[in-house]
């Protein structure tokens, strides 16, 4: 199969007045000598409309598709490459041809664009940069040339420069003395007149050294033939003159290979012609073959070098031109699948030498195309289930193609994602003049189907619909992709936000998250569970929201000062089955508060108390301390104070009840400048109590160690009076600060029960520390 592009005589013939231009912009337009044609490429763009004029002293001659056959031109389409192209033969009709050495052109280019024509003029001046062989052949796309020279052997005794007036003589004499014979094979034709054979497409012309015949494909008088089982198209021309007693005879034969190409599965197109493509050719003695595309030949090596197969078998030469060899173009086309197809523009030199050692040039332009082939897109599933996240390959991807958008199970996303998708996409370049996509996405993304088999296996699906278009006409075609992995059911992961009076949670549910239960400590849990610890939770189908406020059941505390400290808060995940721990959201928030007190499970009291009265008027601070006088706070600023000690010491009492125990310190500060915060002075006191329930106590009233499985509930008391109250048990707090701390199961009542002053002060009582005293 071969595309010949050439131009409808539509397309190419204009008559309308054009507007004339002295330049045309270098941007779009080449024009170069070659070794026997001169040529101008000219790119296509906004849809303009391009013909050509051939011009010299005699006037302008519209090249159309019949007249560029007959004179020597042809013009071809480049559709890959955008652009047109003009080849003139150093022998075309309106060359001005110079003792065929110097070779002068003049062209009109003419754009038309919505109906309006532009001119542009043309020229260039161009040498052969090879001598002229004795016999040269030229099969052009639409054409065959034959050029010879013209200083036949002279007979005995007969100067050569007197038998070359002879044959220019005649030459210029009368046409009507002048008569050709087309000649075929068994039949027998009348000669014809020059003249009449010009009017039938034939072009016939002398110059100064050579005799120069072209003649169209396809004409009557050619023939088709084989030779060695090549198509073949021969013209065979005899020119003759009588003379007197003197017969003049000139054999003037064209025979060019026109053999489409073929192609196999092994990537090459290829393309035949013989040795030898007509009997009349003298008998050979040695052959050279050059090969290349566009116009540009190279030695055969070297176009062996870059993949081309070069074979002389049975006389014939045989050319295997690889599908992504240089020079060739490819292009995609889509007709219900994706489909492409290669073109070539083959050039091809043929040196023959005869026994009288005088060579012979074939030259053959052809362009070679394969029918079209599919072309296949692949996908590739390059997930590893370890990193929860699908990545497919879309390879193989033509460079006129490209990736538009992309369907997930339904879900159209345009080409290139969003920042803010986490969905990714990258484009990947081959070496092979394709590229690639990788497509990535993420297990858990709302997108992907999943379902949840046997055994707690999770089943992740996704189905993808690639929708790429074809350039530049922009034609789209889809390629399809279904990917799955498996992975073990993973426990719901928490959303956590910090604020300022508390910690934010977040679960978006999914339809496997029945397999576990969410614990807090060891409580699991449940709306009554929020109720009764003061948090707000709010749960629908698709999402859990639970509020946890500062202060309230299940914090940890850390890092106390006077300028904030941290509050942590767990989620836990258990199986629903074994109640085993699985998973965790942690979540460790910055606040500040004016007053606290944290009652840690190791024994240790910390307190944040606001003490209005610790600065003076004099601007220094007044005594303070607890019980024990020689316990100062860790840190103070202008209205408050931090203490941080074990329970059982700094002067602590203990209360012992009959399923709790209460550890209670005060605060003492003095109001008298650098006096002692002590009971001889008039001061305040502020009250620190930490409840701990009997049943998570490990070891009671040791002095080397407090351990409980639960921290502690703490509460500030502010109160005011003279030391003469000082030992009263029945002084009225004035303001209560309470710290519930319990993060476990056995000490939850106990908050509620101990804090209750008629409970307090009906089942517990006062010792000194280091001594208990049970009622």
């Amino acid at each position: 199969m071969a595309f010949g592009f050439f131009l409808s005589v539509t397309f190419l013939l204009s008559v309308w007045t054009t507007a004339k231009c002295d330049h045309i912009p270098n941007e779009g337009l080449h024009m170069e000598c070659r070794d026997r044609y001169f040529m101008i490429a000219v790119e296509l763009f906004n849809e303009n409309e391009l013909s050509f004029e051939a011009v010299d002293e005699t006037g302008v001659y519209p090249i159309t598709e019949q007249y560029a056959a007959k004179c020597g031109y042809s013009f071809n389409v480049f559709p890959p490459l955008e652009h047109v192209e003009l080849r003139a033969s150093y022998f075309s009709c309106h060359t001005d041809n110079k003792e065929d050495e110097v070779f002068t052109f003049n062209f009109n280019l003419i754009m038309t664009h919505k109906g309006k024509e532009i001119a542009y003029t043309l020229n260039k001046t161009c040498s052969p940069s090879l001598p002229w062989s004795p016999r040269e052949v030229t099969c052009e796309v639409n054409y065959m040339e034959v050029s010879v020279r013209s200083d036949v052997a002279c007979p005995t005794g007969t100067k050569k420069d007197d038998w070359d007036a002879v044959v220019k003589t005649a030459y210029a004499s009368a046409t009507s003395d002048w008569q050709v014979i087309f000649q075929r094979v068994q039949q027998e034709l009348m000669p014809i007149s020059l003249k009449t054979a010009k009017k039938h497409g034939y072009a016939f012309d002398l110059t100064a050294g050579r005799l120069v015949f072209r003649a169209p494909y396809g004409q009557p008088d050619s023939f088709s033939t084989e030779v060695n089982g090549v198509p073949v198209e021969v013209v065979h021309a005899t020119l003759f003159s009588r003379q007197s007693w003197v017969l003049i005879m000139v054999d003037l034969v064209a025979a060019c290979s026109t053999h489409k190409g073929s192609y196999d599965n092994s990537g090459y197109i290829m393309w035949e012609t013989p040795e030898v493509p007509h009997p009349l050719v003298s008998f050979l003695h040695r052959m050279q073959v050059n090969i290349g595309v566009n116009g540009e030949l190279v030695e055969q090596l070297v176009a062996e070098e870059r993949g081309y197969i070069v074979k002389q078998r049975k006389s014939t030469v045989e050319i295997s031109i690889p599908y992504n060899a240089e020079g060739g173009y490819r292009k995609s086309i889509v007709s219900g699948n994706l489909y492409e197809f290669y073109i070539f523009h083959l050039y091809l030199e043929q040196i023959s030498v005869d026994e009288g050692h005088i060579d012979s040039r074939l030259r053959i332009h052809r362009t070679l195309a394969t029918p079209l082939l599919p072309c296949s897109v692949s996908t590739e599933d390059r997930t590893i289930p370890e990193e929860r996240t699908f990545t497919v390959y879309l390879g193989n991807v033509p460079e006129d193609v490209e990736l538009a958008a992309v369907h997930l199970n339904g879900q159209e996303f345009i080409v290139q994602f969003t920042n803010e998708s986490i969905h990714n996409i990258t484009k990947v370049v081959s070496p092979n003049h394709t590229h690639g996509y990788t497509l990535k996405v993420p297990f858990d993304d709302p997108v992907v189907m999943q379902q949840l088999i046997k055994d707690a296996t999770m089943q992740h699906r996704l189905d993808i619909t690639y929708t790429l278009t074809v350039l530049p006409e922009n034609e789209p075609f889809y390629q399809l992709a279904s990917v799955m992995a498996l992975t073990d059911a993973s426990p719901p992961a928490f959303d956590a936000v910090c604020s300022e009076s508390g910690i934010s949670f977040k679960l978006d549910h999914r339809p496997i998250d029945y397999l576990w239960e969410i614990y807090i400590g060891s409580e699991l849990l449940t709306s009554e569970l929020a109720a009764k610890h003061g948090y707000i939770m709010s749960n629908n189908s698709q999402t859990l929201l639970l509020e946890v406020p500062l202060f309230t059941h299940g914090y940890e505390y850390k890092d106390i000062t006077l300028k904030g400290f941290f509050g942590t808060f767990e989620l836990l995940m258990r199986d629903h089955e074994t109640l085993e721990g699985q998973n965790s959201t942690v979540k460790t928030c910055r606040f500040s508060a004016t007053e606290l007190i944290v009652c840690s499970a190791d024994g240790n009291i910390t307190v944040v108390a606001d003490l209005p009265s610790v600065i003076t008027s004099e601007g220094v601070p007044a005594g303070t301390n607890l019980v024990d006088p020689n316990c100062g706070p860790n840190e103070m600023d202008s209205s408050r104070a931090l203490f941080s000690f074990p329970v059982n010491s700094c002067g602590s009492t203990v209360k012992l009840g009959k399923e709790y125990v209460m550890y209670e310190n005060e605060i003492f500060f003095s109001k008298k400048l650098h006096a002692p915060a002590n009971f001889s002075n008039d001061f305040d006191r502020v009250t620190m109590q930490c409840t701990y329930s009997l049943a998570g106590l490990l070891r009671l009233f040791s002095v080397f160690r407090f351990e409980s499985d639960a921290a502690g509930v703490g509460r500030i008391v502010h109160s005011a009076h003279s030391t003469e109250g000082l030992l009263s048990p029945t002084i009225k707090p004035t303001t209560v600060l309470q710290t519930p701390l319990s993060t476990q199961r056995q000490s939850s009542w106990l908050s509620e029960r101990c804090l209750d002053d008629h409970i307090w002060l009906s089942k517990c009582f006062t010792v000194r520390s280091q001594r208990v005293i049970r009622s």
